[in-house]
């Protein structure tokens, strides 16, 4: 069985793919199959809400470039209805659109042309991260700090006036290695569950951004998610599990 095969004796992930191009639908939903993936395809982003609303995917592929309403708008109503994994696969390669969509929590972006072979490779990325997430999850449930509650399950962080903040799989993600792993120096790579990144992959940034923008007084003078210049972060709290 090839490396990026799933297991047979597991059921099938289910993929939402969402592009408005037929082809490029069929070459997408074509790869997936081939490496053992359910999928359903939707054109338009109202048609991949109202199914959303019944049925929770693994993981939705998003174009950008969508008739009905833009794919920047699409990622912040699939966070609000499901807590799946997104993979951003669209003919926008300008920056400006990457770090928005991984401020909306996509998990990775993907520009158009690309390789069959690379979309089921991080697909697979994707999916072994919020597995590895749902498994730790089983174990323990609820973080508690400086008043601030984090219900792992749910990815819903809670303030202690009782606001609730909906975040993104990717956010709950670099937030538990934080939480797991307190006053302790984290690398990049450590906090996103991957052995490599690039100089120039800047999604941990962009994350560690909303996490601070919610949790710190000051997002400008950090007190809680620290950054240690040539290291990595660390956050300086106490933390309960439960």
């Amino acid at each position: 069985m090839s490396a990026l095969q799933q297991d047979a004796t597991a059921p099938p992930a289910l993929i939402f793919v969402v592009e408005d191009d037929a082809a490029i639908s069929q070459l997408v939903v074509a790869a997936l199959h081939e490496y053992g993936f359910a999928t359903e395809a939707f054109r338009n982003g109202g048609a991949l809400l109202r199914r959303l609303a019944a049925t929770r995917p693994a993981l939705c592929v998003v174009d950008l470039g969508l008739p009905d309403m833009d794919g920047i708008d699409l990622l912040s109503q699939i966070g609000a209805l499901s807590g799946c994994g997104v993979l951003i696969l669209t003919g926008r390669g300008h920056m400006v659109d990457r770090v928005m969509g991984l401020e909306l929590g996509a998990d990775d972006y993907m520009v158009k042309p690309f390789e069959p072979r690379e979309l089921v490779a991080r697909v697979r990325s994707i999916l072994r991260r919020h597995s590895g997430t749902a498994l730790a999850v089983k174990q323990r449930r609820h973080a508690s700090f400086l008043g601030w509650s984090l219900d792992c399950a749910a990815n819903i962080l809670r303030a202690s006036d009782g606001t609730e903040h909906l975040l993104g799989s990717a956010e709950t993600q670099v937030l538990r290695a934080f939480l797991e792993r307190p006053h302790q120096i984290l690398t990049r790579e450590q906090l996103v569950g991957q052995r490599e990144l690039s100089a120039s992959d800047r999604s941990i940034d962009v994350r560690i951004s909303r996490l601070r923008r919610k949790l710190e007084g000051d997002p400008q003078n950090p007190q809680l998610i620290k950054t240690v210049y040539g290291a990595g972060y660390m956050f300086a709290a106490v933390v309960s599990w439960t």
